[in-house]
C-alpha cells in the first residue's frame, strides 16, 4: 500500500513540536496525530484552517494541534481596559 508524509507539529507554550509521520494514503488526521506520539487536547487544522480529526490526508500535509486559549479574547480585552487611567 502507499503510504505518505506528513507534519504533524503541536503548538506549546513557548515553542512548538514538529514531527515527520509516514502513513498509509488515505489516513485521516486522527491517525497521523496518534502515529506522531504528541499529546492533543484541542483543535486540529491543515494549514491554518480547522478541520475535523476525520479529514483525509494529502502528501505534504501540514497537521497543526491547537490548544485553548489560555483566556478568552473578551475577557482579555476587558482587563487591559480596566487597567487603563
Amino acid at each position: 500500500m502507499k503510504s505518505i508524509k506528513v507534519e504533524v507539529v503541536a503548538a506549546l507554550p513557548g515553542a512548538a513540536e514538529a514531527v515527520t509521520v509516514s502513513v498509509p494514503a488515505g489516513s485521516t488526521v486522527a491517525q497521523a496525530v496518534r502515529a506522531s506520539g504528541l499529546r492533543h487536547h484541542g483543535l486540529f487544522g491543515i494549514f491554518g484552517k480547522t478541520v475535523e480529526p476525520d479529514s483525509p490526508l494529502r502528501e505534504g500535509d501540514r497537521v497543526e494541534l491547537y490548544r485553548p486559549l489560555a483566556l478568552d479574547p473578551k475577557e482579555a480585552r476587558r482587563r487591559r481596559a480596566r487597567q487603563k487611567p
